[in-house]
């Protein structure tokens, strides 16, 4: 959807576009996930509270946090070729970049951001202090992502470690210590999730929009060719490694569960993957982004599920 007067919607839209809400929404389903995997049962209600708060408030400033430091190279795109708002587009759906659009003021955003970050830290610190850290990190890895944009494409790798942390400040909130060799599964199942069903389709979709600012994205500095299989390859890796993981997390899915994850993934993240690859279109991009952003989701319905069943 596309605004062009800023009296067609309020202001509080304009700040859950800033935040890119809808998805965010969206992504507080993996640190749940994580945490009732680990746990192998429900944390205590005030882990669950404080978790959600931190959860949404963390992703609520980080999404805004990319906008902020992305300021410039937004306004470039928009005078240069505009931004392409297709609909469906699940960061788009309210407003794209409402700071570069001249919708918001930089002041603005900046206490919004600030904001949600001290809301997201303090629960993160009362839950434990490794938490707090972990946002912090997060936060300084975004700053580190946007700036890269022009200079190399290996940011595509800082996203991957960014969009895990949520999952593991959501161990360390449930155990103070986690078993390495687990910890380490659940950062690699979601680091490939991350690369190949969220940062290149997106980047794909954005392809024309990177090309006019030379931008180093991996579809702009390898081609279509390529990112697609460096998607596919990424996917199918998250998705035996989510085969892994489900069977030795403490919470294992009993088995017509543990199926239905395995069809999720292929539904949702391989067979877009593939599709992808043979057309090597923007708009299948689109899909598979939108896709993969629902997958943990999905999985998270389908683990309640289980644990209520079993």
């Amino acid at each position: 959807m596309i605004f062009t007067e800023r009296s067609n919607f309020s202001k509080i839209m304009l700040f859950l576009a800033l935040s890119r809400t809808p998805h965010g929404l969206l992504d507080i389903c993996t640190p749940l996930l994580s945490a009732l995997l680990w746990l192998g049962h429900l944390p205590k209600p005030e882990t669950i509270f404080l978790g959600t708060v931190a959860a949404f408030a963390g992703y609520t400033a980080v999404y805004a946090l990319n906008d902020i430091v992305d300021y410039e190279n937004d306004k470039k795109k928009i005078n240069q070729v505009g931004f392409d708002c297709q609909a469906g587009d699940l960061d788009a759906a309210f407003i794209r970049h409402p700071l570069a659009q001249g919708y918001l003021r930089m002041s603005e955003a900046v206490v919004w951001t600030a904001a949600w970050m001290l809301i997201s830290l303090l629960c993160a610190y009362l839950l434990n202090p490794i938490c707090a850290l972990i946002l912090v990190i997060g936060c300084f890895l975004e700053i580190i992502y946007c700036l890269l944009l022009q200079i190399s494409h290996l940011r595509t790798l800082v996203s991957g470690i960014v969009k895990t942390l949520g999952g593991l400040a959501a161990v360390f909130a449930v155990d103070t210590t986690p078993a390495p060799g687990l910890l380490l599964l659940l950062f690699c199942w979601l680091f490939f999730w991350e690369i190949g069903g969220q940062n290149v389709p997106n980047d794909w979709h954005d392809i024309e929009e990177d090309s006019s600012l030379r931008a180093r994205t991996v579809p702009v500095s390898f081609g279509g060719r390529a990112a697609s299989i460096i998607i596919l390859l990424s996917l199918c890796t998250s998705l035996m490694l989510s085969g892994v993981l489900f069977r030795v997390a403490p919470l294992q899915l009993g088995y017509p569960f543990y199926l239905a994850a395995l069809l999720a993934g292929i539904y949702l993240l391989l067979l877009p993957a593939v599709r992808l690859f043979q057309t090597r279109d923007a708009g299948q991009a689109l899909v598979l982004f939108n896709r993969a952003s629902y997958y943990p989701c999905a999985l998270l319905f389908l683990t309640a599920a289980s644990f209520a069943w079993y």
